[in-house]
């Protein structure tokens, strides 16, 4: 496995993660499924510690989609008690760590408690410079571009905006990740090979990588190995590889 030191060059700048397979693995194991979301916390220390050692700026975590809520209200519940708790413990950690935390989604529609604690985090993590660690919380895709082309169309009738004006820079003004660049690599455990309502807008261009490792097993090495992987592929964006070679 690649050394850390090896990959100070060439990193994408953002990471996006579908942490898939927690209930799966506590399967494996003879568990109930919240016990493979809090063996899924370790993955999230490792990950997160890992890719703020080697320079990625930005790293999102799908934690929650809005079709979770669908779940057994036990899991649900169990759910959130544990974003409670992980986040109130981890808040420190981010702060040593340089951490900036922030979120995206439906943040309202989540329990007042974990707004709270969410929130706090947030502001306590606020001035920290180094990597952004951005949970998507009660967050799908679909959601979020309906809500940005509802904002648009008000400020299209306010006259903040003429319709003439509007074109993909505009929009993407309108979205959850407005602040953010969009991801060079997407990152899918637990085998499924899809991306599941995830970050639609911002990954048309981003490269996905699979693994057959739950999320409970995914560490720091296997980011490594996922980089590795993305390092060995031609980002063309719809251009030829004679067109890439002559701008290098």
């Amino acid at each position: 496995m690649p050394s850390t030191a090896e990959h100070k060059e060439n990193i994408p700048e953002h990471i996006a993660i579908i942490m898939d397979g927690n209930g799966r693995w506590a399967k494996k194991h003879g568990k109930a499924r919240v016990f493979g979301h809090r063996s899924g916390v370790k993955s999230v220390r490792s990950v997160t510690e890992g890719a703020a050692e080697i320079g990625v700026k930005y790293l999102t975590l799908y934690a929650f989609s809005t079709e979770n809520w669908n779940r057994p209200r036990a899991e649900v519940t169990a759910l959130m008690q544990l974003l409670v708790s992980t986040i109130a413990k981890e808040t420190k950690t981010l702060s040593k760590n340089n951490i900036k935390l922030q979120a995206i989604g439906d943040l309202k529609s989540l329990p007042a408690s974990c707004f709270q604690e969410l929130n706090k985090a947030i502001a306590s993590t606020a001035n920290n410079s180094g990597m952004t660690l951005n949970l998507a919380l009660s967050y799908s895709s679909k959601w979020e571009i309906m809500e940005a082309v509802k904002e648009l169309l008000t400020d299209v009738k306010k006259g903040k905006i003429q319709d003439d004006e509007i074109d993909e820079a505009v929009f993407k003004n309108y979205l959850c990740t407005k602040e953010i660049p969009d991801p060079e690599l997407l990152i899918r455990t637990s085998g499924e090979h899809r991306i599941s309502n995830f970050l639609l807008w911002q990954l048309a261009y981003s490269e996905l990588y699979f693994t057959d490792k739950l999320w409970p097993d995914f560490r720091k090495d296997d980011l490594l190995q996922a980089i590795d992987d993305y390092n060995k592929r031609e980002r063309r964006f719809g251009k030829t590889s004679e067109q890439i070679a002559t701008k290098k």
